[in-house]
């Protein structure tokens, strides 16, 4: 990864979110989209569509006549974290926490607090109260460190576990507030630059989809899905899920994108898989995984309820959603509140996934050839065996 790269991934990394206020992530990708000069928009839901300026666009690409499936990559905006309700005092205020979340040591954890501009102060988690089901935080009180300023609307405030800083890098290891799912905002956003760096005339087959509120059960994409933009294609579709997902034996950090084959709810696409899995072997031979990874659900199972075929990609994570399950740098107690980390090589290899998964001319219509082949060849040598039986 070159410095300018290394550079826009720490600024997306350090944008503050939470379900549902995704606002200061979205006007720093709006910057980054029209500095490349990459065709975007918002659905009505607040969705930021990449590859395409409008509606009438993304329904041409839907519709045109071709063998090549439309690449619809998927990577949410927003992290767990908590909106604040009400004003108790000038420094006190009470939150509700959306998502997933440390559930021990959590009174007197550190929190940053933001409005919707980026503008941010901490505090200290209080009165911590988890949900009846004893997994994630539910509610709090937030001890501000400085008073509110007199006229600020508290319920456009909002808030996430804080550390020393927003980023931080320690050998290839980048530890960070919320590398779910900015990673894999990051690497959409690194995909389009370069098709759109060296593009035609002709719209190549890519729709970035980046979401909200995927951290609450994927309303954003689910809101998405429900127009029905995407019914009745002339060409095939492929959904490409990208996530920072919980490391697991056989999914470690530093090893390389993992080629994802399922998440907690469902397997994904065999025959797109395939080809996915070929194309990760020649492009990162020894250097990239295959794996299950059910620690957690993702996007790709609401495409996948939806009938688009889909595949899914991930970057191995340490302590998944803040909860110190792996330890290192800021983790004072184990499953207490951590920073999230990744390594960048893992990064650079899903990048280089995502560009590999944009050649044209894959083999999407036979992916099992080879195979079928093989396995022809291994069945003429039993055929007298068979004849005896």
């Amino acid at each position: 990864m070159d410095k300018v790269e290394f550079e826009r991934l720490k600024a997306l990394l350090s944008q503050p979110a939470a379900p549902f206020r995704e606002m200061v992530v979205k006007q720093h990708v709006f910057e980054q989209l029209n500095a490349d000069r990459i065709p975007h928009f918002e659905d009505r839901h607040g969705n930021i569509i990449v590859g395409v300026e409008n509606k009438a666009a993304y329904l041409a690409l839907v519709q045109e006549q071709s063998s090549e499936p439309l690449r619809l990559f998927i990577a949410h905006m927003d992290h767990p974290g908590f909106h604040v309700t009400r004003r108790l005092s000038a420094e006190r205020v009470a939150v509700k926490w959306y998502g997933g979340s440390p559930i021990k040591h959590l009174n007197n954890a550190r929190v940053w607090v933001c409005d919707g501009y980026g503008e941010q102060r901490f505090g200290k988690l209080q009165k911590a109260k988890l949900h009846k089901s004893g997994r994630v935080l539910e509610r709090a009180e937030v001890q501000l460190e400085e008073p509110l300023i007199r006229g600020t609307k508290v319920k456009s405030l909002y808030g996430g576990l804080a550390f020393r800083a927003p980023f931080w890098k320690r050998g290839s290891r980048i530890y960070t507030r919320a590398a779910d799912d900015l990673v894999g905002v990051f690497s959409i956003l690194e995909t389009a630059k370069r098709l759109f760096k060296s593009r035609t005339k002709k719209s190549p087959p890519f729709i970035g989809l980046l979401t909200r509120a995927e951290e609450v059960g994927f309303v954003g994409a689910v809101n998405h899905l429900e127009l029905g933009w995407l019914k009745g294609p002339a060409r095939p579709l492929l959904a490409v899920s990208l996530e920072a997902s919980r490391t697991l034996p056989g999914a470690e950090i530093g090893k390389g994108p993992v080629v994802r084959l399922g998440d907690r709810r469902t397997v994904f696409s065999s025959s797109e898989l395939k080809v996915l899995s070929d194309l990760a072997e020649k492009l990162l031979p020894k250097r990239h995984q295959r794996k299950l990874m059910d620690g957690g659900a993702c996007e790709a199972s609401a495409t996948t309820a939806w009938g688009i075929p889909t595949v899914g990609m991930s970057i191995p994570l340490g302590n998944y959603h803040n909860q110190g399950f792996e330890g290192g740098d800021d983790c004072k107690h184990p499953e207490g509140p951590a920073p999230e980390f990744v390594d960048i090589l893992d990064i650079e290899g899903l990048v280089t996934l995502c560009a590999g998964l944009m050649k044209r001319g894959l083999p999407w219509q036979k992916a099992w050839d080879q195979q079928r082949t093989a396995l022809r060849k291994n069945m003429k040598g039993y055929v007298d065996m068979l004849a005896d039986g």
